[in-house]
């Protein structure tokens, strides 16, 4: 994990939170592409239903679907094949949401404090940041926080907590951001104003969230704009 930096809070808001897959990065056909071949080769029936409900979750809570449905690893070697095959997959050219690495620069600029709050590994957390940060021309995030540094993973609201610490705000002037129901689910829980992007899934309709259909043309002032909107 990185360590928090000093930084100048905005009166309304304190900081904002990103899911990484689905939501910064174009990640999720790559996951549902692994998981699709890991079913395949244990002759196990996978399809949009099984794809879907592992959107967001927690890495080791979706080896244990596999293993329940049969597939002979144990839970660590489940999600090393999958990590290593994503990891190959995206290389070192990310694919970026609509978006997403504009509303990253403007954050940035006005100094809001960025984390970012992801079901992926440390691995790929690191591989992302650093080729964010060449991107953006200095370090993106001000923490990060990975699935296997999480006790509990999303849905189970740690992860956001977690990165709510080490920033050191509240939640009460903080936004999340978020593309599938399970990592929705855990901003809701740990108290933060979420808006849901809808990606691989439709999120659209998960009560108490703020929808956006995507976040190209964004702006820092709608993401202040937002706290509290789906509460009134």
């Amino acid at each position: 994990m990185t360590s928090p930096a000093p930084h100048a809070v905005s009166p309304v808001l304190d900081a904002v939170l990103f899911d990484m897959d689905g939501t910064l990065i174009d990640t999720e056909p790559q996951w549902m592409a692994a998981e699709a071949r890991l079913a395949a080769e244990h002759g196990i029936p996978w399809g949009t239903a099984e794809a879907e409900a592992l959107v967001g979750v927690d890495l080791w809570d979706g080896a244990r679907v596999f293993i329940a449905k049969g597939v002979p690893l144990d839970e660590d070697a489940i999600v090393a094949r999958l990590v290593g095959e994503v990891l190959g997959a995206i290389g070192d050219e990310l694919p970026m949401r609509p978006g997403a690495l504009e509303l990253l620069r403007a954050l940035l600029e006005a100094e809001v404090p960025v984390a970012l709050v992801t079901m992926s590994t440390r691995e790929i957390v690191d591989r992302v940041e650093a080729a964010l940060a060449e991107r953006l021309g200095r370090a993106p995030f001000t923490v990060t926080v990975a699935g296997d540094e999480c006790t509990e993973g999303k849905p189970h609201p740690e992860p956001y907590l977690q990165a709510l610490r080490m920033l050191g705000v509240g939640a009460e002037r903080a936004v999340a951001i978020e593309d599938s129901l399970n990592g929705a689910r855990s901003a809701l829980a740990a108290g933060l104003t979420t808006i849901g992007v809808p990606h691989a899934v439709d999120v659209s309709q998960l009560p108490g969230i703020v929808h956006w259909p995507s976040l190209a043309d964004r702006t820092v002032a709608e993401l202040a704009a937002s706290i509290g909107q789906a509460r009134a």
